[in-house]
């Protein structure tokens, strides 16, 4: 099994556990600096990389407070290109909900009760009992807030996780069993071919997206489709010519995309209602 999302509380030890559990079965981790790392390479924006953190919409730079919809697609370009590999452990960033239909995936959530987490952020940052409480109370709200905004959804929903541990009972080590042993090809399905093709398709989309935003298209009058040879279809509605030839040559831009083949008409034949 080479697919794990871990969702976490602060002070519930999520990171720690990971990290054993990668180490265990020699499996990458994709944290925040991960992340960006892989959206680097993927080709966007610095600027866009620096907001790429699990906290909730006054969040948003000035630059996503006009778009914030290129935040989402950003996570889910990076998630899906990795989770095409079939080989990682992706922390948080909503991962749990962009996989919950791929079947190969196995999400886990670690939370603690709240006064071992306050105990321990106290212990870790060296601070008193109100204001480590303070600080728990923030992020879980961020938290909240970041998936309610992104997502529509609750981030603690039991329904998105396969695994729900509480470590402040069972303890890390056995977390970390229990993670491993869920996580075993006797265990879990294995991705079909389908599914990794699904998930790169998918990515592709989300890239093609984000690049049509970031040059003031709107891509809600836009049909995009992608087979797994990176063949693009492109439907819908555009303003003008020029705005429709910008869009093809942003199309062929984006990396992954071997060829475009349009049918995008006139934004006055867009039907009324």
């Amino acid at each position: 099994m080479g697919l794990i999302t871990i969702s976490q509380s602060i002070g519930s030890m999520g990171m720690v556990i990971a990290h054993s559990v990668g180490e265990t079965l020699n499996l990458n981790i994709y944290d925040d600096e991960k992340l960006k790392e892989e959206a680097l390479r993927l080709g966007l924006h610095t600027q866009e990389l620096n907001n790429l953190t699990e906290k909730a919409p006054g969040f948003f730079s000035r630059y996503f407070s006009k778009r914030p919809e290129i935040y989402r697609d950003i996570l889910e370009t990076v998630i899906y290109e990795i989770s095409r590999k079939n080989q990682g452990i992706v922390i948080g960033h909503g991962s749990q909900f962009l996989l919950r239909d791929f079947s190969c995936a196995l999400h886990v959530l670690i939370h603690a009760p709240m006064e071992q987490r306050v105990h321990r952020i106290m212990e870790q940052q060296s601070l008193d009992q109100n204001t480590a409480e303070i600080l728990v109370e923030k992020s879980d709200n961020a938290q909240k807030g970041f998936f309610q905004y992104a997502f529509n959804m609750q981030w603690d929903d039991p329904t998105l996780y396969d695994l729900v541990i509480n470590p402040g009972k069972l303890g890390p080590d056995a977390a970390v069993k229990l993670i491993v042993e869920a996580a075993s090809p006797e265990n879990m399905n294995t991705c079909s071919l389908s599914a990794l093709e699904a998930m790169g398709r998918l990515g592709l989309i989300k890239k093609i997206e984000v690049a049509l935003q970031k040059n003031g298209h709107n891509i809600s009058i836009l049909q995009i489709d992608a087979d797994p040879e990176g063949i693009v279809n492109i439907g819908g509605y555009a303003p003008n010519a020029i705005a429709r030839a910008d869009i093809l040559q942003t199309i062929k831009g984006v990396e992954g995309v071997a060829a475009v083949e349009s049918t995008i008409g006139d934004i006055s034949q867009l039907p009324e209602g």
